[in-house]
């Protein structure tokens, strides 16, 4: 085992010793989502990932829950000024995590361009220190692999951690009739320290909302 996945396997070993994790999960409806994207990839060179989109998307709940925006440190929540988004990314040397840093303010373009930035430079061992330890909250998209669903475990000192399965066509019931629609499960690891189970339902509630009629993701 190389040094960086020894250093992972220590710190998620801690996460679950030290951090009372429970979990939550939601089905989103992703056909206005596979639209917008749809829409606007036809109009660009460089394709706009699902990544891209939830990190957008995640940015902007963030801003809206800061209670879920915090860092636990002595087991007391210290608020995030900035909204920084870590994203789990696979490389040869092990997990790695860096953050796309004070994203809030960045359009969808934006934050895919960024996204790209850092996997290429995460995979070339370029990041910069403060993109390793600068997440607010970070999310981890397995969707690619085919994967439904699954829990992911908090990156400490971070109070969540926001688990992506795969865009599946889903046979739904709408308006009374079967159809076929693309749902994805998106699954919320909380630390139970510091956020219950009513905090952490209202900000998924925002999530799905927000990617099922993505006009904000937009802006």
């Amino acid at each position: 085992m190389n040094r960086m996945r020894k250093t992972v396997a220590r710190l998620m070993s801690e996460s679950k010793k030290s951090a009372p994790h429970f979990y939550l999960s939601m089905e989103v409806d992703m056909e206005a989502a596979s639209w917008l994207l749809d829409d606007r990839n036809n109009a660009r060179h460089t394709r706009i990932s699902v990544t891209a989109l939830m990190v957008r998307a995640l940015a902007i709940a963030l801003g809206e829950h800061p209670e879920i925006n915090v860092h636990v440190l002595d087991e007391v929540p210290v608020p995030r000024e900035d909204v920084s988004v870590g994203i789990a990314i696979a490389t040869e040397d092990g997990l790695i995590a860096p953050a796309l840093l004070d994203c809030s303010e960045l359009s969808l373009e934006e934050v895919n361009d960024g996204v790209a930035d850092l996997v290429e430079r995460a995979r070339g061992g370029r990041l910069r220190g403060r993109e390793l330890t600068g997440a607010s909250f970070t999310i981890s998209n397995l969707g690619m692999y085919d994967v439904s669903a699954f829990t992911a475990i908090i990156n400490p000192p971070e109070a969540g951690i926001l688990a992506v399965g795969g865009i599946v066509e889903t046979p739904v019931v709408v308006d009374g009739q079967v159809t076929v629609r693309p749902r994805m499960r998106i699954t919320m690891s909380c630390d139970h320290r510091v956020i219950d189970g009513a905090q952490g339902a209202r900000f998924l509630q925002t999530l799905q909302g927000m990617l099922e009629e993505p006009t904000a993701i937009l802006l």
